[in-house]
């Protein structure tokens, strides 16, 4: 019988939990590491084709039961070590994982790899790849717009008698509101040979089936990746309001821009959202003029202690953990009364800090407990 984990993990203290877990961390790298290792001596060996695998990946999938994205960075990672396989000890102790070899894997050489991996040591996806575009830079990619093809319905070939099946997503016709049901279909006409036979009973009628919404582009996701570690290629899609935007703004600014690169456009445009974001998160402005006294009681938070907290703490949660980590939220920032304003708190630069959604929420419930009802801070 399985133990209780779940069970065990609830009756732990906090630092009982966080030592737990960061043991069992130090044990999944350990394990990683010890499987891309053994990977590396059955890719040698092809010991994966006397089991029925044509392949190593189906290996991974089919008998260690691998997700297909574990088992293909698992193989990138066995082709890195079979030629460096100093990395395995980069994966047990932590400074690689997995997806930044997969990245670094294919540009590393017995000359470079271990500056390199110095370089990437702890870091993230997003520094792997910009560390990835120095070591093999690309060139700019061109411009351009394009219309993206129309996606509309066009009915899936005839089922097999009996058979359920739900229209097919593929250029045509427009989609039906529903499907008919079974009860509501024509009953096919006996020809002069089945004249003779026993009657068709009615099927019972099946519900109808809602309006299938359409289906979103195979690559949805917009990307935002490095050519070089100072030129990065963006793709998303635009709805036609905002391609006529982008088309407008192209004809206003011929003389400046003369070739319309989207890109300066963007970077104009982007220039003056941040200004516009700076005023009303920060209280930016050129000429900032006399703030208004605070009246006492008041939660109002005068523009200039907007402005120097914002500034002071680089627009990032200042929250500092006991053993020195500062949170490194960006998003979703609020202002924080260090002493909290229902205890007489007030708005002042040195009692005010950015503070992240979780984090603020935590020092409120430490001074007031958890609460139902809104809590004041």
């Amino acid at each position: 019988m399985k133990p209780d984990v779940r069970g065990v993990a609830a009756g732990l203290s906090n630092a009982e939990l966080l030592a737990r877990l960061s043991a069992l961390a130090e044990s999944g790298r350990s394990s990683t590491a010890e499987l891309v290792a053994h990977l590396v001596e059955l890719e040698a060996r092809r010991a994966y084709l006397v089991e029925g695998y044509g392949s190593l990946f189906a290996y991974c999938t089919g008998a260690l039961r691998l997700s297909e994205h574990v088992a293909y960075n698992c193989l990138e990672a066995t082709r890195t070590a079979r030629k460096l396989p100093a990395v395995l000890d980069r994966l047990a102790s932590g400074d690689l994982n997995l997806n930044t070899l997969r990245i670094l894997g294919p540009y590393l050489t017995p000359e470079n790899h271990e500056p390199v991996l110095d370089e990437a040591a702890g870091r993230g996806k997003r520094q792997a790849e910009v560390i990835a575009a120095r070591l093999a830079p690309m060139p700019d990619v061109p411009a351009f717009l394009r219309k993206l093809p129309a996606r509309t319905w066009m009915p899936a070939a005839p089922p097999a008698s009996g058979a359920i099946t739900t229209p097919a997503f593929s250029p045509g016709a427009a989609p039906p509101s529903a499907p008919p049901s079974r009860a509501t279909q024509e009953e096919p006409t006996a020809g002069p040979a089945s004249s003779a036979s026993a009657p068709v009973t009615a099927l019972p009628s099946l519900p109808s089936l809602p309006s299938l919404p359409p289906l979103p582009p195979r690559n949805a996701h917009p990307i935002v990746a490095p050519l070089t570690p100072d030129r990065f290629r963006v793709q998303f899609t635009m709805g036609k309001e905002t391609h006529e935007k982008l088309r407008f703004a192209q004809d206003m600014l011929r003389r400046e821009i003369p070739d319309g690169d989207p890109a300066a456009i963007f970077d104009r445009a982007l220039t003056l959202l941040l200004e516009e974001v700076a005023r009303t998160k920060m209280a930016a402005t050129a000429s900032p003029g006399p703030d208004r006294i605070t009246a006492p009681g008041s939660r109002h938070i005068p523009a200039a202690v907007k402005r120097a907290v914002w500034f002071r703490d680089r627009g990032q949660c200042a929250f500092v953990s006991p053993q020195g980590r500062r949170c490194q939220q960006r998003s979703y920032l609020e202002l924080h009364h260090i002493h909290p304003f229902a205890l007489g708190g007030e708005a002042t630069v040195g009692n005010i800090a950015l503070r992240c959604q979780g984090h603020n929420a935590m020092e409120a419930e430490l001074v007031f407990g958890p609460l139902d009802r809104p809590v004041v801070h």
